[in-house]
């Protein structure tokens, strides 16, 4: 299989930081790579390195089959990139900001112009095309600079934390046009804060912390390889929950935990969906008034905090 992106021992420091320290991705062509972990582990960084906006200390990366050290003119006429917050003009209008990248582009004028009008089609902007970008809501104008960096048709696209600050359904209208873009055969790295957003759109996810990749796989794999799925038991009345906890803990000798607020027992499910029917007929045996009871399975919430150190990792990922 082609890969649209192979980085091999990416490093990079800032003085006594060592921000990337020794980074290996694969991302095959027409596929989708999420790229997690907590604020300051090194995602950004790599993404500059591989956009050629930053030279890798040491290391190699071939990005869209041309060497990002060697050849980064060549990888730059082959990649969209789209940072945390759009870069659009907002003295200019949709279409003006998409007509001028296409002649920095330098796809002369007339084309230019059509690139322009098709990509204003193309992401729902037709009806505030003409009016100053300064005006457009905040998914509009991500939806413009997502078209901003499709415009020159790039093989890769770069797309760091493209949904912070969005609604849901403005995040939505965003995951749908990426989708439809890759199932075009574009090829995307994602950085993202929302892990949602990777369990939505990505084929793999990479993990990174302290600028190592400490996990890599489909979000499938890496949810297998936290545990099993959870029950969690909401009780109505807060003393009963001990009882119940003793009761899940004798029938299946898993040590259940206890919310702080004190109303719900949670506890992986030995043996997965078969070891449901026991823990049931242990909740039967305590005679308690259950108002919410759900099965989950490991999300990549838990993938996340499991890797990255659980409680330093919630503080660190806010931003």
């Amino acid at each position: 299989m082609d890969h649209a992106i192979r980085a091999e021992g990416l490093r990079k420091r800032y003085g006594d930081n060592q921000a990337v320290d020794g980074v290996d991705l694969l991302v095959p062509a027409g596929t989708i790579l999420g790229v997690l972990g907590p604020n300051g582990a090194g995602k950004t960084t790599t993404v500059r390195m591989l956009a050629t906006l930053l030279p890798p200390d040491d290391g190699h990366a071939v990005v869209a089959g041309h060497d990002v050290t060697k050849d980064p003119k060549a990888v730059r006429a082959k990649i969209g990139l789209t940072g945390q917050y759009a870069a659009v003009d907002q003295r200019l209008t949709g279409r003006e900001n998409l007509y001028l990248i296409g002649v920095l582009h330098r796809l002369g004028r007339r084309a230019a112009k059509a690139r322009a009008d098709g990509m204003i089609e193309r992401f729902g902007l037709a009806e505030a095309a003409d009016r100053l970008s300064r005006t457009y809501s905040g998914g509009m104008r991500r939806r413009l600079d997502l078209a901003a960096s499709l415009l020159a048709d790039p093989a890769v696209l770069f797309l760091d934390e493209p949904t912070t600050g969005l609604d849901p359904a403005s995040r939505n209208d965003l995951w749908a046009m990426i989708r439809s873009e890759v199932a075009g055969g574009l090829t995307v790295l994602l950085t993202t804060q929302y892990l949602e957003e990777a369990d939505q759109l990505a084929d793999r996810v990479a993990v990174i912390d302290k600028g190592h990749v400490i996990a890599d796989g489909t979000p499938d794999e890496l949810k297998r390889k936290v545990g099993e799925e959870r029950l969690d038991v909401t009780v109505a009345h807060a003393a009963d929950a001990p009882a119940v906890a003793a009761a899940l803990a004798r029938a299946t000798t898993v040590s259940p935990t206890v919310t702080p607020d004190g109303r719900t027992v949670s506890m992986t499910v030995p043996g997965g969906m078969l070891g449901i029917p026991t823990a049931m007929a242990a909740l039967g045996e305590a005679r308690v008034e259950i108002v919410d009871l759900a099965v989950r399975r490991p999300t990549l919430d838990d993938v996340f905090l499991a890797l990255t150190g659980g409680a330093r990792a919630m503080e660190r990922s806010a931003a």
